[in-house]
């Protein structure tokens, strides 16, 4: 098989990739946190991918997502030193997961029966992530690849029909998620519209339009945003705290 060796410790790239040789195996390429793990997916297209779960930047959590959203996906092997409680639920959902550190045999077995993530275990590593710390980026179909869209420079979400835009400080991509699964994801975003979620950070001020209707105001983004009668409250009750209203 191809296989992709994803961990921020060198040493311990080191000694997978020693023992993916003597068990004759390919190592396609290595990668030290989860952005070069996706790009290196794209790139060769690995079988499996060894996939530590802490690593500085994107972790191995939030990687195994945004892999999922790739045209072919790998089968995704989560190594691990500790983390009790994620294992714990691994173990439920038959996540396939190796503690470290990783011996021979125990590789030998977990690379021959690897598959690739189903919608269920991929609900639990998304749960366990969202339980642990939020998602540094939000991930996009774009011409056959998959774009990262750092979340610090997302103004807002909002919904039409099947599909959701995400406006950003580059512009705006469609992802397929529901704005249910992203306020989840993400409790950084105030729902402001049953359509629409945006970003507190970028929250600049509440505005009323001639016609007596509500909007946010947000800051660097020209569009105005309306506030739903059924959020106007929420929306108030979240400047308050801030002291801007």
């Amino acid at each position: 098989m191809n296989i992709l060796i994803t961990d921020d410790e060198q040493l311990a790239r080191e000694r997978l990739h020693s023992m993916l040789n003597e068990l004759s195996h390919t190592v396609v390429s290595e990668a030290a946190n989860g952005e070069q793990a996706l790009h290196l997916c794209e790139q060769h297209q690995p079988d499996v991918i060894l996939l530590d779960i802490r690593m500085p930047g994107m972790d191995g959590l939030e990687a195994a997502h945004h892999l999922m959203q790739l045209a072919q996906p790998p089968a995704i092997i989560f190594t691990t030193a500790f983390d009790e409680y994620a294992l714990k639920a691994f173990k439920t959902h038959a996540v396939d997961y190796l503690l470290k550190p990783v011996r021979l045999r125990e590789l030998e077995a977990a690379l021959a029966a690897a598959t690739r993530l189903n919608r269920v275990q991929q609900s639990v590593v998304d749960k366990l992530k969202s339980e642990t710390s939020t998602p540094l980026y939000v991930s996009a179909q774009v011409k056959g690849s998959v774009q990262l869209i750092p979340f610090e420079d997302i103004y807002y979400f909002q919904a039409d029909q099947k599909y959701v835009t995400v406006s950003y400080r580059e512009g705006e991509v469609l992802i397929d998620d529901s704005l249910v699964t992203i306020e989840q994801r993400y409790p950084q975003l105030l729902r402001i519209h049953r359509n629409a979620l945006v970003a507190t950070s970028y929250i600049a001020a509440l505005e009323k339009d001639t016609e007596g209707r509500s909007h946010i105001r947000l800051r660097d983004c020209d569009r105005l945003l309306e506030i739903s009668r059924r959020h106007l409250a929420e929306v108030r009750r979240w400047l308050k705290a801030q002291g801007s209203a």
